[in-house]
């Protein structure tokens, strides 16, 4: 059984036991949250309406908070002597799936 769920403004497909990175989220390690479900496939049977997917629960631990990798922005005019440099990373939050419930 896994399901696709909306996690951080991006759609991943979880099974229980998976871990994977998303947008941070408020709580603690080791605190638990619901991730709300957009399709769920259990064997052959695929569901996707929106009524009977409200009745699933994709329950999830957060695991650690993290920042992802750096990324440089650079910009440049030539023969201006106009230069910039900016870094960025991105605060993630890395969860393990501990349940998919059906209604």
């Amino acid at each position: 059984m896994y399901a696709i769920v909306r996690a951080g403004g991006r759609q991943e497909k979880v099974a229980v036991g998976d871990v994977f990175e998303l947008d941070r989220v408020e709580g603690d390690a080791g605190s638990t949250l619901t991730l709300p479900a957009l399709l769920l496939v259990d064997g052959e049977t695929v569901t996707s309406d929106a009524d009977k997917l409200a009745g699933v629960k994709v329950t999830a631990e957060v695991v650690e908070h993290t920042k992802g990798p750096k990324i440089r922005i650079q910009h440049y005019k030539n023969k201006t002597g106009y230069k910039r440099r900016q870094g960025f990373r991105a605060s993630l939050t890395k969860v393990r799936v501990t349940g998919i419930e059906t209604a």
